[in-house]
């Protein structure tokens, strides 16, 4: 009787637990068309003719295939600029970012005994990271800095992020004790154990800060709106939010006159372009992204 009831508690877990998994499966199905349409979209019309979009006719699939807006982006020369200014604001931010992490989370996440302050800061970064300076007094730092129009004033205001030295700090503080304490019985110091020990063994939480600085960089846009007077200095995100809004005629005169080309389809084809290296990367960064943030989230 007791197994016949046991039995019956195990087929309708069963049950229960196929119905939970398929009804998952369709919201995050849901979920992933919500986030995938807008992407077809864009490179539908990127590839559609100008009087198709122009009719909307153009919805996920292309309408009257044409490479004509590629053709145009491939030949101006204001997108190729802001787009090599936003790598190298990549590249600087995320050495910037990672560096900076990494030095900080270290001595964070050592116990009291080796650092009798370590409560103390880690209270400080808490306060910075609910409570900002505000607007005014980073663009008041940054034009006493006489970084105007320089990609330091891309990068510096945003040099140290809270959140990612924490993720950082718990990471390290759940990697074994007597890894570390091995390193130190046989002579090596902080530097020695950081670079030969901490940061093999950290490379998800690495992947994981990359990617998060990564996104950061390339998708701001408001901080080379306010930090740069020439609009020759705009990242690409800052260069696209211009001339989706028509801010800035200098940025959309040119190749308009396409006969070929709309200004919708070139937007389409400028944006789809800046969208593709993360649809590159990510799937890279994938394996370790999860790990990363699971691991470096759960240990306080």
């Amino acid at each position: 009787m007791v197994k016949q009831k046991t039995a019956y508690k195990i087929k309708n877990r069963s049950v229960s637990s196929r119905i939970l998994t398929g009804l998952n499966s369709v919201v995050l199905l849901f979920a992933t068309l919500l986030c995938l349409f807008p992407i077809l979209n864009i490179f539908a019309t990127s590839l559609s003719s100008q009087a198709a979009v122009s009719a909307n006719r153009v919805t996920f699939f292309p309408v009257e295939f044409t490479l004509a807006s590629y053709q145009t982006v491939l030949h101006r020369a204001a997108f190729w600029s802001a787009a090599w200014i936003s790598v190298k604001r990549v590249i600087v931010g995320i050495i910037i970012n990672v560096v900076i992490t990494v030095m900080m989370a270290y001595p964070l996440s050592r116990s009291v005994n080796e650092f009798p302050m370590r409560r103390v800061y880690v209270g400080i970064l808490m306060v910075a990271m609910v409570f900002d300076g505000g607007l005014v007094p980073n663009y008041l730092l940054v034009h006493s800095l006489h970084i105007f129009d320089t990609i330091w004033a891309l990068v510096l205001p945003c040099s140290v992020k809270i959140f990612y030295v924490i993720l950082m700090m718990n990471f390290i503080k759940q990697l074994p004790g007597t890894m570390l304490e091995a390193a130190k019985v046989d002579g090596a110091d902080h530097i020695t154990v950081l670079t030969r020990i901490v940061l093999p063994v950290s490379k998800p939480v690495l992947a994981t800060v990359t990617l998060f600085c990564f996104i950061d960089h390339w998708n701001a846009w408001f901080d080379g709106k306010i930090y740069n007077n020439n609009s020759a200095n705009y990242p690409l995100q800052t260069y696209l939010q211009a001339m989706l809004s028509n801010a800035d005629n200098t940025l959309v005169s040119d190749s308009i006159q396409n006969m070929l080309t709309n200004t919708q389809t070139l937007e389409a084809a400028q944006m789809f372009l800046t969208l593709l290296p993360l649809l590159v990367i990510y799937p890279f960064l994938q394996k370790y992204f999860v790990k990363g943030i699971t691991v470096g989230a759960v240990k306080g």
